[in-house]
């Protein structure tokens, strides 16, 4: 069901819904444009929106223009004032914006830039937080992870090593045991690293199962022996990390596409939203070693890289227990609003 729409100005391929309690109304969406020429430039936007479920409203907030802009993740609730996001940029930093009111009124809030650090002359490509909001783990183009710590309007780079042989893709902390640290590349390989031995230490890898690239890694928040993989191949993958020196890949899916972002649902356990680049965004259950593709959603018209779950049960034309889905497509710049046809009250594992 669609509910709104916006174009963007410059290809987008990366949307993050705010999930701190009093903000989960608010939507952040980023560009990067290769601007080519004589001499080619990477430019890029984040753009804030107000998001209304039950009015099926979408309203632009505020436009900020910036470098290229690869990911953008806001920072996990905690003990901390206001919601931070944080964006990987092409020209090689790490830019933290805080949310606050804006001095607009009419607008209700707005982003302000309070720090960036130059994690390298490479590009930044991928940005995760740990679950404390103290650091973050950034994937580059020259095949280095970096992790830089977050402090009160300051970032420092703790430690970067050469993790794979080309771009690192995809990082991310576990959330479960956060001094381990995934990672993912174009050179196939799956890899995790134990921060606690510097420089980071290689706890597995698996260079044999990805016949392509490996593009998104993401941690089940409700089970902590559960990894999943989405690749240039085109698979899902359920990993069980329990055997820490060969990890068990138990099943796969072929969602078609190439595999570009996984994100778990918020409260239903074993959902998951996956952006498949040629083939749409798919909406996946898994049931311990097994999975469903549940939905289907092919309106854009581009490559899908973009998609968050809204983090609040929505009631919507008498559809109950559903959730919003953000998604945004790379060349036709659209960012897309809906709500899935399935009704997620059909499972029984929802929790509020």
């Amino acid at each position: 069901m669609d509910l709104a729409h916006c174009c963007l100005e410059g290809n987008a391929d990366a949307v993050e819904f705010c999930p701190h309690e009093s903000y989960r109304h608010v939507l952040a969406a980023s560009t990067y444009t290769l601007q080519e020429g004589d001499l080619p430039s990477r430019a890029g936007s984040i753009s804030l929106f107000s998001v209304d479920a039950d009015t099926a409203r979408l309203d632009l907030c505020q436009r900020i223009a910036t470098v290229g802009i690869f990911d953008i993740k806001w920072n996990p609730v905690g003990e901390c004032g206001d919601p931070l996001l944080a964006q990987a940029d092409a020209d090689g930093y790490l830019r933290i914006l805080s949310l606050g009111c804006s001095s607009d009124e009419a607008k209700g809030f707005s982003l302000r830039e309070i720090a960036d650090e130059k994690v390298s002359s490479s590009m930044c490509l991928f940005l995760d937080w740990n679950p404390s909001a103290t650091s973050i783990t950034v994937g580059l183009s020259d095949g280095s992870v970096s992790i830089v710590s977050v402090g009160e309007s300051q970032l420092e780079t703790q430690e970067s090593w050469k993790a794979h042989d080309f771009e690192v893709w995809t990082t991310s902390f576990d959330t479960h045991q956060p001094q381990l640290v995934y990672s993912g590349s174009d050179d196939c390989k799956f890899k995790c690293w134990d921060l606690r031995d510097g420089p980071s230490k290689l706890a597995f890898q698996n260079s044999k199962v990805h016949t392509m690239g490996v593009t998104c890694i993401a941690k089940n928040p409700n089970d902590p022996n559960t990894v999943l993989t989405g690749s240039y191949d085109e698979y899902l993958r359920v990993w069980d990390v329990r055997s820490i020196s060969k990890p068990v890949n138990e099943t796969s899916t072929c969602l078609g596409g190439g595999v570009w972002r996984i994100k778990y649902h918020p409260f239903v356990s074993g959902l998951v939203l996956a952006a498949c680049m040629h083939n749409g965004f798919s909406i996946v259950k898994i049931y311990g070693d097994k999975t469903e593709v549940i939905e289907t959603y092919t309106k854009h018209e581009s490559l899908a890289y973009g998609a968050d779950w809204h983090r609040e049960v929505s009631f919507h034309e008498g559809k109950e227990n559903s959730t919003l889905v953000a998604t945004c497509s790379f060349y036709d710049r659209l960012l897309r609003i809906w709500m899935p046809k399935s009704d997620l009250k059909l499972h029984e594992d929802i929790v509020l």
